[in-house]
């Protein structure tokens, strides 16, 4: 909310809004920290003062995950475990109450509300379909295609990590959403983009460098990567991947990598990467607003080819 606020103000990505950014980030946490609903002890107030976003703290104990921006994932925390569901809960009700703090009686309030409810139920549910999607994949990895990947991805992670921002800057601006389809659509494809990108570097980025270890293949995930794995191996290759995805064994997770790096798959995703970039900024082209055509820029510019 806060970073879309700035780079509205800015249309930059720059240390200007950085620094803006971390100095609301540290306002909102001191608020928290602060709150007079509840009697909190030293420890609790140490215990919160640790926490992250409430969506990433409980995705790592659904994917059983190792490793959150290069460090061990909050439930892996020693003394932790399962007390960060009720963590990722709190997390959940900071959100609640810093709307309502700054917000409250302002003629947007209530739009605003239903903006973050509406999200959230369009990212649980494509989190909810990609869980139960693995256990269909377990019984037979050929149900994965691209059309399932995608409803997946556009629930699961554009609507929350790009629309959600642009969409709480505009209804601070005082515009109706409901004058801003385009602008949703192009920004649900470029956070789709962004979870292809994602799939792609759980595989073949650094663990050291993107901050956490890959386990798509071991967790027998609906990936990008397998997705067009399936769609270009032939039957010899289709069984090696049949045999292999979803082992926890490396040396299975190994003949997988293998098997994409045969298929090329590194190329193809360089190729999707071009074509969506190019697409992305017809699109953002076409839209009236000059000003929000340097918003939608911004944020592809973040992340286009981005290593991390």
């Amino acid at each position: 909310m806060a970073t879309a606020g700035a780079v509205v103000a800015n249309g930059s990505g720059g240390a200007d809004t950085k620094a803006a950014f971390k100095e609301i980030y540290s306002k909102l946490k001191e608020e928290m920290l602060e709150d007079p609903a509840f009697e909190f002890t030293d420890e609790s107030l140490q215990w919160i003062d640790r926490l992250q976003a409430y969506f990433l703290v409980l995705d790592d104990i659904m994917d059983n995950s190792q490793t959150r921006r290069g460090q061990p994932c909050w439930f892996r925390v020693p003394q932790v475990g399962l007390i960060a569901v009720n963590d990722g809960i709190i997390l959940r009700n900071h959100i609640s109450r810093i709307l309502q703090r700054h917000f409250k009686g302002k003629p947007y309030y209530i739009d605003l509300i239903d903006l973050f409810n509406e999200v959230e139920f369009k990212t649980a549910s494509g989190q909810l379909l990609d869980l139960i999607t693995t256990h269909e994949g377990e019984k037979d990895l050929s149900k994965y295609n691209l059309t399932i990947h995608r409803r997946i991805v556009q629930y699961k992670t554009a609507y929350y990590s790009f629309y959600l921002p642009v969409a709480c800057a505009l209804l601070l601006a005082g515009e109706n959403l409901d004058n801003f389809g385009d602008v949703k659509n192009i920004l649900v494809e470029m956070g789709t983009y962004f979870q292809v990108q994602d799939d792609y570097l759980d595989c073949f980025g650094d663990p050291e460098f993107i901050g956490k270890i890959g386990t798509d293949i071991e967790d027998y995930k609906c990936s990008w990567l397998v997705v067009q794995a399936l769609e270009r191996a032939d039957e010899d290759q289709k069984r090696i991947l049949f045999e292999n995805y979803g082992k926890s064994d490396p040396a299975c997770v190994a003949k997988v990598k293998d098997l994409y790096k045969e298929l090329n798959l590194e190329e193809v995703f360089h190729e999707y990467e071009r074509e969506s970039y190019n697409k992305l900024i017809a699109d953002i082209e076409a839209q009236p607003s000059k000003a929000v055509q340097t918003v939608l820029k911004s944020f592809l510019h973040k992340i286009y080819k981005r290593d991390k």
